[in-house]
């Protein structure tokens, strides 16, 4: 293994000789100087790995020091000693961006902790990781063959992106390859459970039943809202799955408390057509065509499926005889539409209500399917997001959502639906009136194995319209896409791992909603 190399620069260095030695018997190759004009000639000269600096030197002292070799090597890590505890000094410290500080006196075993934790922590953090997710994939792979319920499936699923996320962080990503098989079979697994419950949910008041799409205004949005002092946001994200809420959840918690974070049932399809409309009518599909037909539109209707909300929205509040609410509906596809919500939050606040749908997440994934350089940032579920967080970070919802902060408004987050990155192709045939969605197939005569499907003979059953009297809805699971024989190499080409939603999985069903309260 190579030595760790430490320049220490401190102007009694002789008096740390034993410091010295201690280390060098440790492995670590130190370069000890007695001044601050010394320690920048050896960072201009040499490579090190870690600087240990005395704050209190004659002539340059430690903080101008620091400033000149920050300047030269932002990212060398410097740890600051020194004997005063004054509030300024280590301000200014901090400031600079030292790694750490420590307070004379010191003793040998304290420095090679420090060491430790910024040299060795990204080994030490892999290796503690690999160890924990070994502990308990076999406790996972268990609950597998377990009775589950939705939330059982949720708590797992919510187990299962921790580790993920965790693993993805480590420097060899040993593990991952483990964790992805643990995911397919979770997949597996789950997709059994909702070809038994599914249809049942959607027909029986089970006591166990999650709370699925049409449910969600009725029982996390409006009770009490007319009592409410100040506004309600409700932000919606599209295609937000819950791997990447908690990426940008480190950024929201800065501002706001997590005072609840639950998951709910997306119902299918996992589409914004079916799911979307179906939170803001409060109605499963089968009932919003009956009862709005001038709104619902089928999926071989021409034009947008999603340009009623506002209007399915305010249908829902008159339901709850809450007619007279003052609300607003916003959708935001574009940044200039951010920014012009942004603008106009000032007239929000005397609303009850603010919805803000945001379709950037719904745009990225589509993105990433028809523009090579998204699929180059995009590659794989840690960069997809990344991608996100990024999005998120420079967006004007986070500039909206500082504000609410500020004005102490609450805000509930969702999303409508996840998206999977579709790995194995699925050979399916269906006439030219037959749906284009890669996740799920509504038409006539369609014409599939099925294995690894979802396949849906009497959609009334599932709440779910049909166009003609002899439609089927045919579901993919897993992460499977459906492909025409057709042309059928050329599309799987284009069409494999790429981030779709549509079917039966973990990560298009399983949806975070969030409940927050400013700081």
């Amino acid at each position: 293994m190579q030595k760790h190399q430490i320049l220490w620069a401190d102007d009694e260095i002789e008096l740390l000789k034993p410091h010295i030695l201690f280390l060098e018997k440790k492995g670590y190759d130190i370069t000890p100087v007695n001044s601050g004009a010394d320690a920048i000639e050896q960072c201009e000269q040499n490579h090190y790995d870690i600087i240990f600096l005395d704050e209190n030197m004659p002539g340059m002292s430690g903080i101008e020091t620091l400033s000149q070799i920050k300047a030269m090597r932002p990212n060398l890590p410097v740890v600051m000693i020194t004997k005063s505890e004054e509030e300024y000094i280590m301000e200014e410290a901090i400031g600079a961006k030292i790694a750490d500080y420590l307070i004379k006196p010191i003793n040998p075993n304290q420095i090679v902790l420090y060491i430790k934790k910024i040299l060795d922590k990204k080994r030490i953090v892999s290796e503690k990781t690999n160890s924990s997710y070994q502990q308990d994939f076999q406790s996972i792979s268990m609950a597998f063959g377990d009775q589950l319920d939705f939330k059982d499936w949720a708590e797992l699923y919510k187990k299962l992106v921790y580790w993920d996320l965790e693993i993805n962080q480590t420097e060899n990503r040993s593990m991952i390859e483990v964790l992805e098989m643990q995911k397919i079979e979770a997949n597996v697994n789950f997709v059994k459970f909702i070809k038994e419950h599914y249809e049942d949910w959607l027909n029986e008041n089970e006591d166990d039943r999650p709370m699925l799409s049409h449910e969600l205004l009725k029982k996390k949005v409006l009770p009490n809202i007319k009592e409410r002092e100040t506004p309600l946001f409700f932000i919606l994200i599209d295609n937000l799955r819950v791997d990447q809420w908690k990426t940008i959840e480190p950024t929201i918690a800065q501002y706001f408390n997590i005072a609840e974070e639950d998951t709910y049932c997306s119902i299918l399809p996992t589409t914004t057509a079916y799911a979307r409309n179906s939170i803001f009518s409060g109605l499963l599909p089968l009932e919003m065509s009956k009862k709005y037909p001038d709104l619902w539109l089928d999926d071989d209707d021409d034009g947008g499926k999603n340009n009623h909300e506002a209007a399915f929205l305010e249908h829902q509040l008159k339901r709850y005889s809450l007619g007279d609410l003052k609300f607003s509906y916003n959708k935001v596809i574009h940044v200039s539409q951010g920014k012009q919500v942004f603008d106009d939050i000032h007239n929000l606040m005397h609303n009850k209500l603010n919805v803000i749908v945001y379709n950037f997440v719904d745009m990225l994934s589509h993105a990433r399917t028809d523009m090579e350089m998204i699929k180059e940032l995009a590659a794989d579920e840690p960069a997809y997001r990344t991608l996100t967080q990024s999005w998120f970070q420079h967006s004007p919802l986070l500039d909206t959502l500082k504000f609410l902060a500020d004005k102490k408004v609450d805000v509930v987050l969702t999303t409508d639906h996840g998206t999977i990155r579709a790995k194995k192709p699925y050979k399916i045939v269906g006439d030219r009136d037959t749906n284009t969605n890669l996740r799920y197939k509504q038409g006539r005569n369609l014409s599939y194995d099925p294995k690894s499907v979802l396949a849906i003979s009497q959609p009334e059953r599932f709440h779910l319209p049909k166009v003609n009297i002899s439609s089927s809805y045919v579901f993919a699971t897993e992460d499977h896409f459906f492909a025409y024989p057709n042309n059928y190499n050329h599309y799987v080409k284009y069409y494999k791992d790429t981030f779709q939603h549509g079917g039966v999985s973990l990560e298009e069903m399983i949806i975070p909603i969030i409940k927050l309260t400013a700081k």
